[in-house]
């Protein structure tokens, strides 16, 4: 496992325990009521860019809380598709309110791709989640561009992906450029390559036929698709998550029938536009 776990069990007294080997972690000894103090956030964020996603249970947080906790990692906004009545940065995330706007959870996607800054990440709370089910899938952007093959590494390696929300922003009210993104982009503060394609945007690839395009996008999908590059939680009561939405894609899976399973999202702002810094040999 990587030393950062160490480091930030030392110097900020947190328990860490690995889902996988190469994403997610849940964190203990923490009280996500109270303001962070300056070991903690850095701890926190050391943590996050090594491990991709956190998880913090026994969490009862309020939305003025939820949302003081994701300020310490940049500043909140609020989404286009609307937030609560009382707090607007904080999205309700249900299957009714992604049928208001024509959107379907259950695709492996990042969120707000289709910005040309797209954010740094979010914090999730679990509201009204199934005693069985529900689960979110978080799969390790880095882990997945290591794995493809090489014939798809070299075909996907200079392409841009089309990330198309222009129905949801339409039905919102809202104006925004269509916006095409590196199919790999690389992390802003690790380095690493990325496989960053959202495929809930009806993603198609700049420069290519609409088969030739198609046929690559299933493809990867397959490979997208490995548990090996997986991390999966099983939300309780009072569950939180907090994600590096740059570093990979994440799924909601919806096997819970009609039951109202309810979540609440603050998205993280960012200045950072996806690019890809090719490396010298």
């Amino acid at each position: 496992m990587s030393s950062v776990l160490d480091q930030v069990r030392q110097s900020a007294g947190l328990t860490v325990t690995p889902v996988s080997p190469t994403i997610g972690a849940e964190v203990a000894g923490i009280d996500l009521r109270q303001t962070l103090s300056r070991e903690q956030r850095d701890a926190l964020k050391a943590l996050l860019l090594d491990r991709k996603v956190l998880f913090f249970r026994d969490q009862d947080i309020t939305r003025d809380q939820q949302l003081a906790f994701a300020a310490n990692f940049g500043e909140v906004y609020a989404h286009p598709t609307g937030g609560v009545e009382t707090h607007r940065a904080v999205q309700p995330i249900s299957a009714e309110a992604f049928k208001k706007y024509d959107i379907r959870e259950n695709h492996w996607h990042t969120d707000t791709s289709w910005r040309v800054n797209p954010s740094f990440g979010a914090v999730l709370k679990a509201v009204h989640i199934p005693e069985v089910g529900g689960d979110t899938i978080w799969a390790d952007g880095h882990a997945i561009w290591k794995g493809l093959p090489d014939d798809l590494k070299a075909a996907v390696d200079e392409l841009y992906v089309v990330h198309d929300y222009q129905d949801a922003l339409n039905r919102s009210g809202e104006r925004y450029p269509l916006t095409a993104h590196p199919a790999i982009r690389t992390h802003p503060e690790t380095g690493q390559e990325i496989f960053w394609i959202n495929y809930s945007l009806k993603p198609r690839f700049v420069d290519l036929a609409p088969d030739e395009s198609k046929a690559l996008l299933a493809r990867l999908y397959d490979e997208v698709k490995k548990p090996e590059h997986h991390a999966r939680f099983r939300w309780r009561p009072n569950s939180v998550a907090l994600w590096d939405n740059r570093a990979g894609l994440h799924y909601a899976v919806r096997d819970y029938g009609d039951f109202p399973r309810v979540m609440e999202r603050v998205l993280i702002g960012s200045d950072d536009v996806p690019y890809r810094e090719r490396k010298s040999a």
